[in-house]
């Protein structure tokens, strides 16, 4: 799919308004006027970037828009400090992800998301709104807290629910989600835990009642109402994590040598994330474990076969491939964060998710340094922009 549209975008951008010179560097995403800025085309200068359709919003990005329009950046729920916030502009960072605890409320976070999305305007981000995640599965799992937030069961006891229950309660809390400013929710879990009886030594999912229940059914089923309710009140769900963390005893955040043993391309622990993209679901975050039944030489989030052959061929997947996080995850410890980067974009990803705003320059001018030298290169993050473009625009 990303590279179907890599061949595309030249000409969906040849199709908006450009000519001469100017177009040559729209196309190559170099800006005549900079790094910060680019030009409008003749007749164009009044139109504002929201009127425009993704090809034409992203002729009128610069390269180092480009790349900032495919990252997403943690920030603290309670708000965001001077260097983070001089971070934000200065690398064109076009998507937050709001983390940690906040227990301030929805007017609290309205606050803090005000303040983020002040800094949206031509220089920083083409004039573009960003994407505003957070983390809301419930029980463990909950950053946003406090007056106007719901108190959410873990999504183990979710699972006790009917499916029509769940999606009514799950269009609730979007709307919560959307008072204060969130317009992506990095949740539901998609990952299939085997049994009881194993759930307690699976130290990402089942220690922590994240998984809905036991069987890849029960899980589809929970997965479907929890996102459709999401949808319901506005807010973008992110099932993860492809292609599954219920078999692994380890976690990726705080251990290396992460491995699933067992998942095989064809599992049936796809169903999950099969269902979620038949209907309709735009967004899948994919897993950093090794899963060398599948592939040998990758894990997850640098992984071809996960995300290319899996996710765009196998499950016909449209939308943001996104990555868990390749910051501070300590199974990415073997990895630069140039190489991190990199690798993922070249593989398959849509959007890195990077919680930790102090490596993200880093890989920033890897990405930038990278697209220059390489039109290979360029064109996977051209097409990954427009990717997110064409889901922000709802296409």
């Amino acid at each position: 799919m990303l590279r179907a549209k890599a061949l595309d975008f030249s000409s969906r951008i040849g199709r908006a308004s450009a000519s001469g010179a100017l177009a040559l560097a729209l196309v190559a995403g170099l800006s005549p006027l900079g790094p910060a800025a680019v030009a409008s085309p003749p007749g164009e200068a009044a139109v504002p970037a929201a009127a425009l359709t993704p090809a034409q919003q992203l002729a009128r990005l610069t390269l180092y828009q480009r790349i900032g329009k495919v990252l997403m950046m943690g920030v603290p729920a309670t708000g965001a400090n001077a260097s983070t916030m001089k971070t934000l502009t200065r690398f064109h960072v076009g998507n937050v992800f709001l983390g940690g605890r906040s227990y301030g409320g929805t007017a609290a976070t309205h606050a803090v998301v005000a303040k983020i999305n002040a800094t949206v305007g031509p220089l920083a981000t083409g004039g573009l709104p960003r994407f505003i995640a957070t983390d809301q599965e419930g029980g463990y799992v909950q950053v946003l807290n406090g007056p106007g937030f719901t108190d959410m069961p873990t999504s183990l006891h979710q699972g006790t629910w009917s499916t029509s229950y769940l999606q009514s309660q799950a269009t609730k809390w979007a709307r919560q989600l959307r008072s204060a400013g969130v317009n992506v929710n990095l949740a539901p879990v998609g990952d299939t835990v085997p049994s009881a009886a194993f759930a307690p030594y699976n130290a990402p999912i089942g220690y922590w009642h994240r998984e809905f229940g036991y069987t890849s059914y029960d899980v589809a089923a929970d997965v479907d109402a929890f996102t459709r309710g999401m949808k319901a009140g506005g807010v973008a769900p992110v099932v993860k994590h492809f292609p599954g963390l219920g078999r692994v005893t380890k976690n990726t955040d705080t251990s290396t040598n992460v491995t699933d043993t067992v998942t095989t391309r064809y599992t049936a622990y796809r169903r999950p994330f099969a269902r979620a993209a038949n209907n309709g679901t735009r967004w899948i975050m994919v897993s950093n474990a090794y899963y060398p039944k599948i592939d040998s030489h990758y894990i997850g989030t640098f992984s071809p076969v996960v995300m290319k052959t899996m996710l765009r061929q196998d499950l016909a997947f449209k939308g943001i491939v996104i990555s868990d996080d390749l910051c501070n995850a300590r199974q990415l410890a073997p990895w630069s964060y140039a190489t991190r980067a990199k690798t993922f974009f070249r593989n398959g990803g849509t959007m890195l998710l990077c919680v930790n705003p102090a490596a993200l320059p880093t890989m920033y001018w890897a990405l930038l340094a990278e697209a220059k030298r390489s039109p290979a290169f360029r064109a996977i993050i051209n097409a990954a922009a427009l990717e997110v473009l064409d889901t922000q625009a709802g296409n």
